[in-house]
């Protein structure tokens, strides 16, 4: 039997889906370097467009066939007026300093021959494609979703107190017509008759046998109809209620930032980066996403996104300020029940040594229980109490994450390392 196929995708004018994916999976590498450097140039939220990707033109070539310089040819050559057949050309003179050649480059790269645009979509696929959310108590659709009961019809089964008491009632009336109809109508003829006999003859005995067998049989149908029961079980209709997936679109990120002293530019960015990762993994699995940032040293406070990473205060770094702002906020305006929270907090290391113990309980006890997953990015090398502190934390939580990052490079691999797809090779 012949099978046909017909894609039915949408595309724009002047447009192929299947080119346009093929082009994607044979430039895979350039695409790839093009989507870390735009992340390296964007701000948290500026994320919601593509991307242009520059194909150097020797990339772009493709192996041809083509008829070689072989055998013996007669060529016309246009305005000769010198050579005749059998003469020998002499190779021009200059070493190829002639009007059609172009000045190479010194460095010996060329210039981009061609610029593809990564559409959003495009964009975060290439950026997430070996990526998913840690193996949680997740609300999506399409893995775990929260569940809402919602009511589906009746059931013949179920508690006293779902009972439907008029679709009951109706159920037991019309079953008490549909067994009684043929009875009733039977009855009807027989009451008609016994009138008529009631005035024949009373000598007569045919009319006392037919009156006595008529009297019998309404008596009889009498009975019938008085032992069909009011309400059956079969009657009983209770409320049915079915539990449905419902999809969660929300979610909270809150974004932790130490900005003492000892937090300089440099470790600012490299925060910076990581942050915009997530925030990138999390519109790949919810409609709406809350941005809150709160930084601190010996006070916490939530600023907007330019005071977080440019601000720069003095003084020593007290973490816990920030955890007990991040739920307070948490209790105040995003329920755990209705948003999907996830922290990320990030810090040189910095931390009185007293306080470190109680930023792992904040977190042990308040934090994560109200947290989908919660990650710590220290940008410097050194392990101080917090770090301490905070491994003793990640041995105990699955939704608790710590990892370092000093240099840029790093950033990336430590983002997969912590969010990586459950069972992806390293």
């Amino acid at each position: 039997m012949l099978q046909q196929i017909i894609d039915r995708r949408l595309s724009g004018k002047n447009k192929s889906i299947g080119n346009r994916e093929r082009f994607l999976r044979r430039h895979k590498d350039q695409i790839r370097e093009a989507v870390r450097r735009a992340v390296d140039g964007r701000g948290i939220r500026d994320m919601e467009r593509g991307e242009d990707v520059h194909i150097p033109k020797k990339d772009l070539t493709e192996p041809i066939f083509g008829h070689g310089e072989g055998g013996v040819r007669e060529v016309v050559r246009p305005g000769n007026a010198e050579y005749v057949k059998g003469d020998r050309v002499a190779k021009p003179q200059g070493g190829g300093q002639g009007q059609g050649g172009g000045q190479a480059s010194d460095s010996g790269e060329g210039e981009d021959d061609f610029v593809f645009h990564l559409t959003k979509e495009e964009f975060m696929q290439v950026f997430f494609e070996d990526l998913a959310l840690p193996n949680l108590e997740r609300t999506q659709l399409a893995e775990t979703p929260e569940w809402k009961s919602q009511r589906a019809g009746f059931t013949n089964d179920g508690m006293p107190t779902n009972l439907h008491v008029v679709r009951s009632m109706r159920g037991a009336l019309g079953r008490r017509i549909a067994l009684g109809t043929d009875k009733r109508r039977e009855l009807l003829e027989l009451e008609e008759r016994l009138a008529l006999l009631q005035h024949e003859n009373p000598n007569d005995h045919e009319v006392q046998r037919m009156l006595l067998e008529t009297e019998a049989r309404i008596v009889h149908l009498r009975g019938r109809l008085k032992a069909i029961p009011f309400l059956d079980p079969i009657d009983l209709r209770f409320r049915n209620r079915v539990r449905v997936p419902m999809p969660t679109s929300r979610a909270v990120m809150f974004c932790l930032m130490d900005v003492s002293g000892s937090m300089d530019e440099g470790r600012k960015d490299l925060a910076k980066r990581f942050f915009i990762l997530l925030y990138l993994f999390l519109t790949r699995h919810y409609d709406k996403i809350d941005v809150v940032f709160i930084r601190h040293h010996t006070q916490a406070q939530e600023v907007d996104e330019q005071n977080f990473f440019h601000a720069t205060e003095t003084g020593g770094t007290v973490v816990s300020s920030a955890l007990v702002l991040m739920e307070e906020i948490i209790r105040a305006r995003y329920p755990s029940n209705e948003w999907n929270i996830y922290g990320a907090q990030a810090s040189d290391g910095d931390n009185w040594h007293h306080d470190s113990g109680r930023c792992r309980e904040l977190l042990a006890r308040q934090i994560l229980p109200l947290c989908r997953y919660f990650a710590y990015v220290q940008v410097a090398e050194a392990e101080q109490n917090l770090w301490e502190e905070y491994s003793k934390l990640s041995e105990e939580s699955r939704h608790f994450a710590m990892r370092k990052a000093t240099e840029v490079a790093q950033i990336y691999p430590v983002f997969r390392d912590l969010f990586r797809k459950e069972g992806a090779p390293p």
